[in-house]
């Protein structure tokens, strides 16, 4: 079975980038070890700033830990979700989305916590950028082997608003901070194009032009 999963990683690249979004729909049937470590070994070929490889990731599996994660996630969500506009379809169908996800956190088969070791997002904001941009390369690779192998995949933050809190349930040191969690699990839905705004209508030619 897994064997066969591995197949999906010879799939197109750009077919994969085309159909992938965020799978928040998960079902509960187990995840098998070594499909969560391929997925971070390929993540860890993304580029990393000054090659400095400050990357640490947390496989969570524990009830108890998903569960203290989900209770920080309903803190955040009804102040996060006041932000949002509910009255278009496909933001009211991404809030129901997350708010399925969010009642089902505990039962997400695996949560991966991406963690950068050393330093601190401090200073003027191309510093918090470059900082951040050691981390985002690499989840993205993750994301895209999930999608090769029809691994449900999301990015949240979240759970993740109190950086001291977050340490504390994954008994991190002060030295790693957590920067974001990757919800993986087979998903209940299935993978298909996306919709997006049209390549022209986002590339500006040298300067800004409305």
């Amino acid at each position: 079975m897994t064997d066969s999963v591995f197949e999906g990683l010879n799939r197109p690249i750009a077919e994969m980038m085309e159909t992938q979004r965020s799978i928040r729909r998960l079902t509960d049937r187990p995840v098998d070890h070594s499909i969560v470590r391929r997925c971070i070994e390929l993540g860890l070929k993304a580029p990393t700033g000054s090659n400095g490889q400050n990357w640490e990731f947390i496989v969570v599996r524990d009830a108890e830990i998903k569960a203290r994660f989900a209770r920080q996630y309903r803190r955040a969500w009804p102040l996060y979700r006041r932000t949002i506009d509910s009255s278009t379809p496909s933001n009211a169908r991404m809030l129901d989305a997350v708010q399925q996800q969010i009642d089902h956190f505990e039962s997400i088969p695996v949560i991966v916590v991406a963690c950068l070791a050393g330093g601190r997002p401090t200073g003027p904001y191309v510093a918090k950028s470059s900082y951040y941009g050691s981390i985002y390369p690499t989840v993205q690779n993750i994301l895209l082997a999930a999608r090769s192998l029809d691994l449900g995949a999301s990015l949240i933050t979240l759970p993740l608003w109190s950086a001291r809190r977050s340490r504390r349930i994954l008994g991190l040191p002060r030295s790693v901070r957590p920067a974001c969690l990757i919800a993986l699990g087979w998903p209940a839905g299935r993978y298909g194009p996306t919709t997006r705004r049209p390549v022209d209508d986002v590339i500006h030619l040298d300067r800004w032009r409305p």
